[in-house]
């Protein structure tokens, strides 16, 4: 027989999922599957954290420091939502519903806006030389 012309058949077997797909599920000693044990893990949440006023100093500059307009509009969210948004909203002397749509991800909140909610906040913006 020429082995030119002999044919091979080809595999109809399906890879194995590897670990790192996502829809693979790894049961571990406990016979849980990966996605069961991942839904019992708590997102974490900044504003459990901001409560002195060096953490929260910290924190705004630290978001400042991204270059990101809405990482800071987020990390104002994570103060107002730690100090209670109807007090802040209140201080700022914006109603309760604008507050939350000016600190929503996708808002593109006026300077005059972030500003207001700064102060009410008890944190100065302030500029440095880069």
């Amino acid at each position: 027989m020429n082995t030119k012309q002999t044919s091979r058949k080809k595999s109809t077997r399906k890879p194995a999922a590897s670990a790192a797909s996502p829809r693979s599920k790894s049961t571990g000693r406990s016979g849980r599957t990966a996605t069961a044990t991942l839904a019992k893990l708590s997102s974490f949440d900044a504003a459990r954290y901001l409560d002195s006023e060096e953490a929260v100093a910290e924190f705004i500059d630290a978001a400042l420091e991204t270059g990101e307009p809405a990482v800071l509009i987020r990390a104002l969210g994570e103060v107002a939502r730690a100090q209670g948004m109807a007090r802040v909203a209140k201080r700022s002397g914006l109603g309760r519903e604008s507050l939350y749509k000016a600190l929503q991800p996708s808002s593109h909140p006026r300077l005059e806006t972030i500003l207001r909610v700064a102060q009410a906040l008890g944190i100065r913006l302030h500029a440095s030389a880069a």
